[in-house]
C-alpha cells in the first residue's frame, strides 16, 4: 500500500495534459477521436491477473493501492485517452446491507437476493456514502495524482434498474425474469427501490466528483431485458433524475463534469437518452453509426461502438473496421470504444492495434478537412 502512505488529499492535481476526452464529451473539435475501452483494466493483461491471483474481487476494490495500480496498467501498454477507476457496480447493494460475493466462473452473486416487498425493509435506505464508499473516493483521489495529468479519470456507477435487477436476480440472468416480475406485480415495490437507488447514486456520483473524477459514466448494462413501454416507466426518469440532479449540484460549486450514459442494447431508447441531460450517449454494437447520429440529432456526443468481438480479427481487419466506424460517426463529437468491455481471453496486441487505428484514421481525417 506504499502510494498510500502520501495520505493524498483532492487538490492540487497534476495539470491534465490530454484533454482530447473531455472536448470531444463536451463536441469541440480535438486534435484526434480520443479512444478508451469498457473493460480496459481486465483479465485480457497479464498484469492484471497477476495483481489480483488469489485476491478476493472485493476485497480489492476496497484497496485504494490496488485499484489505483489496475486502473494505471492498461495507461501504461496503450495511449488510451481517459482512464476508468477499477471498482464494481456492485459496491452500492453492498453499501445498502446486502451481501455481494464474487463467485469463480459465476460471476457475482447475492446469497440472500430480495424476493418479495417486503425485503425493502432490510436494506439501509439512508447510505452514508461518505463512510460506506470512502475506499471509491481514495481510490478516485490516489489514482488522480498517480496519473499525473496523463489522461482524465473516468468515475462510474450502475443504475437504478440495472442494480436493482441483481439485487432480486441474485446474479446475473439472461431474461432478468425474477427482476420483471417486480415491475409487472408490485410497481409500487420497483419504484420505490428504484428512488432509493437513484438518491444514494446521486451521492455516490458527486462522492466521485468531489474525489477527482473528472467524468461520470452511468450503466443501464440489463436495458435489453426491458421493452419501450418499461424502458420509459422504470429506467429513463431515473436515468433523468440521476443526470439533472448532480449536474444541478454541480453547478452551485461551479463545477461542470461531462456524463455519460450507457444504456445497453436500449435502442429503442436513444432519442429519449439523447434528451437526458447527458453530454455523451454510449452505444452498443448492434446500432449503425450513421442512423445513431440521424437519431440523436446532434444533440449529444456519440461513445461506441466497435463489436468487442472484432477484437479477435486479424489487425488488418481492425484497422478496416475503425476506418469504417469513423466514417460512420465521423471526427466531432465522438469518442471511439467499444459496444461493450473486453473479454478475458483477448489478445493484448490486439487491443493496441485498435488504440492505434483509432488515432491513426481520425488523424488522417481531420488532416483532410
Amino acid at each position: 500500500e506504499e502510494c498510500y502512505q502520501l495520505n493524498v488529499s483532492p487538490k492540487d492535481f497534476p495539470k491534465l495534459k490530454n484533454d482530447a476526452f473531455l472536448l470531444a464529451c463536451r463536441g469541440q473539435e480535438t486534435p484526434h477521436v480520443p479512444v478508451w475501452c469498457m473493460r480496459q483494466a481486465g483479465r485480457y493483461l497479464p498484469e492484471f491477473r497477476e495483481s489480483r491471483a488469489g485476491k478476493d474481487f472485493f476485497a480489492t476494490c476496497r484497496s485504494p493501492a490496488a485499484c489505483c495500480e489496475l486502473t494505471l496498467q492498461p495507461l501504461r501498454r496503450f495511449p488510451f485517452d481517459a482512464a476508468i477507476i477499477f471498482s464494481d457496480i456492485l459496491v452500492i447493494p453492498q453499501a445498502m446491507g446486502m451481501d455481494v460475493q464474487m463467485v469463480a466462473g459465476k460471476g457475482p452473486t447475492f446469497p440472500e437476493p430480495l424476493k418479495e416487498p417486503e425485503d425493502l425493509l432490510l436494506l439501509q435506505s439512508k447510505v452514508d456514502v461518505n463512510k460506506e464508499l470512502d475506499y471509491v473516493f481514495k481510490a478516485i483521489t490516489l489514482t488522480r495524482h498517480k496519473l499525473e495529468g496523463k489522461v482524465p479519470l473516468i468515475g462510474f456507477t450502475g443504475a437504478p434498474w440495472t442494480l436493482m435487477a441483481y439485487m432480486i436476480e441474485g446474479g446475473g440472468s439472461t431474461t432478468q425474469s425474477k427482476a420483471k416480475r417486480w415491475l409487472y406485480r408490485h410497481p409500487e415495490a420497483s419504484h420505490q427501490l428504484l428512488k432509493m437507488l437513484t438518491d444514494i447514486i446521486v451521492e455516490y456520483l458527486l462522492g466521485q466528483v468531489a474525489a477527482g473524477a473528472q467524468a461520470l459514466q452511468v450503466f443501464e448494462s440489463h436495458a435489453g431485458c426491458l421493452g419501450p413501454a418499461e424502458f420509459q416507466e422504470f429506467s429513463l426518469p431515473y436515468l433523468r433524475d440521476i443526470a439533472r440532479k448532480v449536474k444541478d449540484q454541480l453547478k452551485e460549486s461551479g463545477q461542470d463534469v461531462p456524463m455519460i450514459v450507457f444504456a445497453k442494447d436500449g435502442h429503442y431508447g436513444l432519442e429519449d437518452l439523447s434528451q437526458s441531460h447527458y453530454e455523451v450517449v454510449g452505444l452498443d454494437w448492434t446500432i449503425d453509426p450513421r442512423s445513431a447520429r440521424e437519431r440523436t440529432g446532434g444533440k449529444v456526443s456519440l461513445q461506441g461502438n466497435m463489436d468487442p468481438c472484432a477484437l479477435y480479427a486479424p489487425k488488418e481487419r481492425i484497422y478496416e473496421i475503425v476506418k469504417k466506424m469513423l466514417e460512420g460517426f465521423g471526427t466531432r463529437g465522438y469518442i471511439a470504444n467499444l459496444g461493450h468491455g473486453l473479454y478475458p481471453d483477448m489478445d493484448p496486441e490486439n487491443v493496441g492495434a485498435f488504440v492505434e487505428a483509432v488515432h491513426a484514421h481520425s488523424r488522417h481525417l481531420l488532416n483532410l478537412k
